[in-house]
């Protein structure tokens, strides 16, 4: 039985929680939002959806890293944050990371795991990307996911392959599909352009991913993002290994139809979005590198100019 604190339970960090903690392990699980801990902790974690439907128990579950007591320092600690909370996230952490601790960063889009760094040990760390969940809380204590595509790691800077493969042994007993990288790049990127078709698309439109894909201006609006994308990929010097990369945005896009990405769903609840990690992100490496990228740049400064109406 490992040891293993989820520091972000939201949506994802649930799915995550509820899996591992089912599979026996011990988990514990830090969130801010006070009602999903609360009734965590009262009633269980339930968890719907692809997977099934189960209740677990969590050791804890608390609002801060700082009240998680430990009875020996954890084989994993998951860093599940939105992508503007990582320095804080990894810095309340370091009191749980102990020799044999694997750190994961499990973010959208470029730069989360070079913040968590400066934080922590980088030879702690593994950089981690999933796809295709589709994630929600519909309500306090209940998490679910409407598919699981992809959960792939790779070994920031000189965390031995031993340990990365034991912190990946533990999603597998959970019943994650998990695929170990050494290509960072391929790994982030191959991502990052499912998550630039669909992130700021469907929270412009309100569209769930099967709606974007069904809607001829919005699916246009989508795989433009995602062909700027791959151009911005290319000219890093990456090399995309999933065929056709529109073809493959469709594909996985297709599996989750009635999935509300993140950005949407943060959106909706009037909560800060990750548009500056995704489609933001695509336009800054792309003025770096010398490449155009005005719908993305026309996205993410859309989507600013709508938080600014309620942040």
């Amino acid at each position: 039985m490992a040891v293993v604190v989820i520091v972000g339970c939201g949506a994802m960090g649930s799915v995550y929680a509820g899996l591992i903690a089912d599979a026996g392990h011990e988990v514990h699980a830090v969130c801010r939002r006070a009602g999903h801990t609360a009734a965590v902790r009262d009633h269980g974690l339930r968890v719907t959806g692809h997977s099934g439907d189960r209740t677990v128990v969590l050791a804890s579950a608390v609002l801060d890293s700082a009240d998680v007591a430990l009875h020996r320092p954890a084989d994993l600690v998951v860093v599940a944050t939105k992508a503007y909370d990582v320095a804080v996230a990894a810095r309340s952490c370091a009191h749980l990371v102990g020799p044999g601790t694997v750190v994961q960063t499990i973010q959208n889009g470029l730069g989360s795991p070079e913040v968590a760094a400066a934080e922590l040990d980088p030879g702690r760390i593994a950089v981690g990307v999933v796809g295709g969940f589709g994630a929600s809380l519909p309500e306090p204590g209940v998490a679910h996911h409407n598919g699981m595509e992809m959960v792939r790691f790779g070994p920031y800077d000189g965390l031995p392959a031993a340990q990365l493969e034991a912190s990946a042994e533990i999603w597998r007993s959970s019943g994650f599909p998990v695929a170990l990288y050494t290509d960072l790049g391929r790994m982030v990127w191959e991502k990052l352009v499912m998550n630039a078709a669909f992130s700021g698309s469907t929270c412009l439109t309100g569209l769930t991913i099967g709606g974007v894909l069904d809607d001829p201006d919005a699916w246009a609006l989508a795989r433009a993002c995602a062909a700027e994308a791959v151009a911005v990929a290319a000219a890093s010097g990456v090399t995309l290994q999933v065929g056709d990369p529109i073809e493959h945005v469709r594909r996985l896009g297709g599996a989750i139809p009635h999935a509300r990405p993140s950005m949407l769903l943060d959106a909706l609840a009037r909560h800060r979005c990750e548009v500056d990690a995704i489609n933001g992100a695509v336009a800054r490496e792309g003025a770096r590198l010398g490449v155009p990228t005005p719908v993305n740049d026309t996205v993410a400064r859309a989507i600013r100019a709508r938080e600014r109406t309620w942040l």
